[in-house]
């Protein structure tokens, strides 16, 4: 991700590992690291999430407060992702606006989210063509060990499941209400290591990898969103393989961070 200076003798090490099925942190390749999530961690936002993937951890924070809709969209809401990297995550990031890094991560995220219908842009209007809800998600890395798509992405679905719309609070309503959910998307991201796949990259991995590929999938298991990054490239039969390995992992994680995943989303009405 951040193409800090590695020597050409890690590089060659960390590829001669994959190729026998090992990595530096003691994972097989098609291993996630271990994952936990805390929700309700910012107390003035509308709703926040805390996630530590291995040694990546971020805190997504959600601000709703009511706005006009786009000219082109009177009959939608407006949702707006932000993610920001800050020097103390890591020695390779420098101070400043967002990068380019730090844009496509907010892009990809903010997509499948989207795509997925997490939550209809319908659902955030007031008064059709006058007033809606202009939602923020707002992700901040703490520290930084690789592969913010999947950990940005459960935190903002953590988030927006314990967000609560301030409505009264705004005299746009009689009272406060949870945000309804629609759906629970899962990214996985892949790097190609050499000639080899691995999942859930560490800063280390994403750094000498020749290709990245993250992959977006929804409750159903349906493929929602895709992104392909660093350069290089993946063959036909290598994307395939990682779809089918993503709808699995999606199906995974949910169970692991949702007990039951069916029971958080609210099935849109008509």
């Amino acid at each position: 991700m951040f193409y800090n200076v590695i020597s050409e003798l890690t590089r060659q090490y960390v590829y001669k590992l994959a190729e026998s099925g090992k990595r530096r942190d003691g994972r097989v390749l098609d291993q996630f690291r271990d994952i936990t999530v805390q929700t309700g961690v910012i107390g003035t936002a509308e709703g926040s999430a805390r996630v530590r993937l291995g040694k990546t951890e971020i805190v997504v924070g959600i601000k709703m407060q009511p706005g006009e809709p786009y000219p082109d969209s009177p009959d939608q809401g407006v949702m707006t992702t932000n993610l920001e990297l800050i020097p103390m995550a890591s020695p390779y990031i420098e101070p400043g606006p967002p990068g380019a890094e730090a844009i496509e991560m907010a892009r990809v995220i903010d997509r499948g989210i989207r795509e997925s219908g997490t939550i209809p842009l319908s659902d955030l209007v007031i008064t059709p063509g006058e007033k809606v809800w202009v939602l923020f998600i707002d992700i901040h890395v703490l520290d930084y060990d690789g592969n913010l798509f999947d950990a940005g992405t459960i935190g903002v679905i953590k988030a927006l499941e314990n967000t609560v719309v301030p409505a009264k609070d705004y005299e746009v309503g009689e009272e406060n209400f949870p945000l309804k959910i629609r759906n629970i998307p899962i990214s996985t991201t892949f790097v190609k290591l050499g000639k080899v796949i691995a999942v859930d990259p560490t800063a280390e991995e994403e750094s000498v990898a020749t290709s990245r590929l993250t992959i977006t999938t929804d409750l159903n298991g349906d493929l929602r969103a895709m992104q392909k990054g660093i350069g290089g490239g993946f063959t036909l039969e290598e994307v395939e393989a990682c779809i089918e390995k993503s709808i699995r992992f999606g199906k995974q994680l949910r169970s692991l961070l949702w007990e039951k995943p069916e029971d958080v989303v609210t099935p849109k009405e008509g």
